[in-house]
């Protein structure tokens, strides 16, 4: 059965959500990451899909609810770090796995669902992100290959990693367009999209103060 596989880094003041600055504080964007991690992880364990791992920069928190098994992440750019998360997830289950970052608290559980449903039929599962990079990649076979090199954190990121998969000759099926949360001006979206998320409550808190 497919497992579903969280990457992140633990929401530290000045090294998470960093692009929020200003008009947050470093502190205010750190919050914000953590409401945004915490939806992330309760939207996952709120799946009917079993035994969720978190690659985790950093150390957990009162966030990470219970069920998760939490790794270190590994590698040195995010290609390194989402292949080797990849497959020291496949190391802790033998199973297909859906891929997803902490960036976007709108995500639900039938989405989730169909995701992993999708690659009972497909070699690969994409969701582009308005960005254009991507919001999850999942894969039936991880390899590391399918990821090293592909350049991430750039407009072209998702065309490159597509790419990537349709040369390796995996069929793939493609989830709706994602919003991530990257600048202040997508969090306000965001949150207006999902306003009943930790993270739109957060936002409230943070412009309110």
């Amino acid at each position: 059965m497919t497992r579903i596989l969280v990457i992140a880094k633990e929401p530290v003041p000045g090294q998470v959500k960093t692009r929020l600055c200003p008009p947050c504080t470093e502190v205010q964007a750190a919050r914000l990451a953590a409401a945004a991690l915490e939806d992330t992880l309760r939207t996952v364990a709120a799946t009917r899909v079993p035994h969720p791992v978190l690659a985790l920069q950093g150390l957990p928190g009162p966030w990470l609810p219970p069920g998760f098994t939490v790794i270190p992440q590994r590698g040195r750019g995010l290609d390194e770090r989402l292949a080797a998360a990849f497959t020291d997830a496949h190391r802790l289950h033998a199973a297909p796995i859906v891929l997803i970052g902490m960036d976007t608290p709108q995500l639900t559980p039938p989405l989730l669902e169909a995701a992993a449903d999708a690659l009972t039929g497909h070699d690969a599962v994409y969701g582009p992100a308005t960005d254009g990079g991507f919001w999850l990649l999942g894969l039936r076979r991880p390899n590391p290959a399918l990821l090293l090199g592909v350049p991430m954190s750039q407009a072209g990121t998702g065309t490159a990693q597509i790419r990537r998969l349709r040369q390796a000759g995996l069929s793939t099926a493609l989830l709706p367009e994602l919003r991530d949360v990257d600048t202040f001006a997508d969090a306000c979206q965001v949150a207006a999209q999902a306003p009943g998320t930790r993270f739109a409550a957060t936002l409230k808190a943070v412009r309110s103060g």
